[in-house]
């Protein structure tokens, strides 16, 4: 099994916001992310996908037409947009970098699946800054939102 990673770019903004709880309670919970007026972060999105090099090619998948699955399905739309008010599988979520990250898995395996290659979503890493970074495989998660 071979194991390849394409970087994208896109920058966002998002509040970290239950609106269940009162002000007081986002703001003890969520700091300075709860900040009504929202605050942006400059996102980086790894994608590795896994599978047979094709013997035509040499390559589990062609990394240009990678590239532009993940920039059509995923960066194209949350690029420079706000995750809570604009981003139709986000609504009724809270947009954490957990949120997210599970959310785009499941278009981009669908996405990896309907191409004509052994290409398959191995795992997702995002990068909302230096410092805060999430990773995802895939696995099964119960309601989480």
């Amino acid at each position: 099994m071979v194991y390849l990673t394409r970087k994208e770019h896109f920058n966002a903004a998002h509040r970290l916001y239950n609106p269940q709880w009162s002000e007081e309670k986002n703001a003890e919970v969520f700091g300075a992310c709860a900040n009504p007026y929202y605050h942006g972060h400059n996102f980086e999105l790894e994608v590795t996908v896994k599978g047979r090099p094709n013997p035509e090619t040499g390559c589990v998948i062609d990394l240009k037409e990678l590239s532009q699955i993940i920039r059509r399905e995923v960066t194209d739309k949350l690029d420079h947009r706000n995750l809570n008010l604009e981003i139709d599988f986000l609504k009724n979520k809270i947009p954490s970098c957990e949120v997210l990250i599970i959310e785009i898995w499941k278009i981009l395996d669908k996405a990896l699946k309907n191409t004509n290659t052994s290409a398959r979503l191995h795992s997702l890493v995002l990068h909302e800054t230096s410092r805060n970074i999430v990773s995802y495989f895939g696995e099964e998660i119960e309601k989480y939102a």
